[in-house]
């Protein structure tokens, strides 16, 4: 988990990490493949309110050349 100067929680953005990803499912619109779910909320915010930590499972997308 990433701590900002003030001691509170940074998120991690889903937009930004290998596992997200959009589905076609308009109830259902984001998807999370490390967690194996669909949300109609961002994924960051699913787990986080489950669990209340930031989510575990980020990773960057890799850049593309």
């Amino acid at each position: 988990m990433t701590v900002v100067n003030n001691n509170t929680p940074k998120r991690a953005p889903c937009m930004s990490c290998r596992h997200y990803f959009i589905t076609w499912d308009h109830h259902r619109p984001h998807g999370c493949r490390a967690f194996k779910f669909k949300s109609a909320i961002l994924p960051c915010y699913e787990v986080q309110g489950a669990s209340q930590i930031s989510c575990l499972k980020y990773e960057a997308k890799p850049v593309k050349k």
